[in-house]
């Protein structure tokens, strides 16, 4: 009896110290170990890459954001502000109007299927919206000039970027919106063109949240 107390003393006490050791190591030393090499050798990626402007971060160049006008009494969802250039369709994106307030709602894709009823209908009516929010005086807008995603989510929902086709597609209307020339508007897309990584890894795409920071910009000098 008294051997079988001090044996599991014995283990009782094992298993404490190793507790202890696993707790200090694993949860105190590890983390403030890969902490201090992340802030030691990339600080931006490890605060969550934050875009700032005017001073004040406006968000994260890794999470998307929406452009849309503030919701009107009756409506079930706010319409976009054409000023700005939009992302891709999503219902998981906080709203940005460069920028009062983020808040992000939800992530997920719409498991739905290819030949789903629904999402056929979403695709098709988003398709319809972005022709007629593009197309301008001088500048229609065609079906086919709408690439994949201008009327498709993310499986995330929450891609922060779009493809140089949408962005192009979108200038003549922020373009007329904000009293710009083409040239200019279409020269800011180029410009914040990200080409493949190592020149071969994923697509070229564009950041939305930086094209309308320098987008608002361009507004204020003019």
């Amino acid at each position: 009896m008294t051997n079988s107390v001090r044996n599991t003393a014995r283990l009782l006490g094992a298993g404490l110290r190793a507790l202890l050791v696993l707790t200090v190591v694993c949860g105190v030393l590890y983390p403030l170990a890969v902490t201090g090499v992340a802030q030691g050798l990339f600080p931006h990626k490890a605060n969550g890459s934050e875009i700032r402007s005017d001073g004040k971060v406006v968000g994260s160049e890794l999470i998307g954001q929406r452009y849309d006008l503030p919701l009107k009494k009756g409506e079930e969802t706010p319409a976009p502000d054409l000023r700005w250039f939009q992302p891709r369709p999503s219902n998981g994106l906080g709203t940005n109007t460069v920028n009062t307030q983020y808040q992000l709602l939800l992530s997920g894709a719409t498991n739905r299927s290819g030949d789903n009823a629904e999402l056929i209908q979403w695709v098709n009516d988003a398709k319809a919206a972005v022709v007629k929010d593009n197309s301008t005086a001088g500048h229609k807008v065609r079906p086919s000039d709408v690439p994949a995603d201008a009327v498709t989510s993310s499986a995330s929902g929450l891609d922060p970027h779009i493809s140089p086709e949408y962005a192009r597609l979108q200038v003549h209307r922020v373009a007329e919106r904000n009293n710009l020339s083409v040239e200019r508007v279409d020269q800011l897309v180029k410009d914040h063109t990200e080409v493949r990584i190592l020149g071969f890894m994923g697509e070229p795409r564009v950041n939305v949240l930086k094209l309308n920071i320098a987008l608002k910009e361009l507004i204020e000098r003019d």
